[in-house]
């Protein structure tokens, strides 16, 4: 296994923690909200769990693709860097236009 091998196993290995754990914090910020909303419909205490359950579930891949843009530059590997930032301009116009649409 030479060090580039080395390399991607980390960043796999990386990538998976962070994966986990947005989906892990996104699943209890959205239990709570859902257990406060069945309780108390009108508590605003749920509706922001709620939201923020789903911005973190949302956010959650675009971290991933930030965290492979930086691991991308540091190894020099040129064509997943412009990968990366193609993925990121995609994301980024995609929150852009929904936002503005609200």
């Amino acid at each position: 296994m030479n060090a580039d091998d080395r390399t991607l196993g980390r960043l796999e290995e990386h990538l998976g923690r962070l994966l986990v754990t947005g989906i892990s914090i996104s699943a209890v910020l959205l239990l709570a909200g859902l257990v406060l909303f069945l309780r108390q419909p009108a508590s605003a205490v749920a509706g922001t769990l709620l939201m923020v359950g789903l911005f973190v579930l949302m956010g959650t891949p675009m971290l991933r693709v930030l965290v492979s843009f930086a691991e991308y530059v540091r190894m020099r590997d040129w064509f997943f860097v412009t990968t990366t930032v193609l993925v990121l301009a995609v994301l980024g116009t995609s929150v852009f236009l929904a936002l503005k649409g609200r």
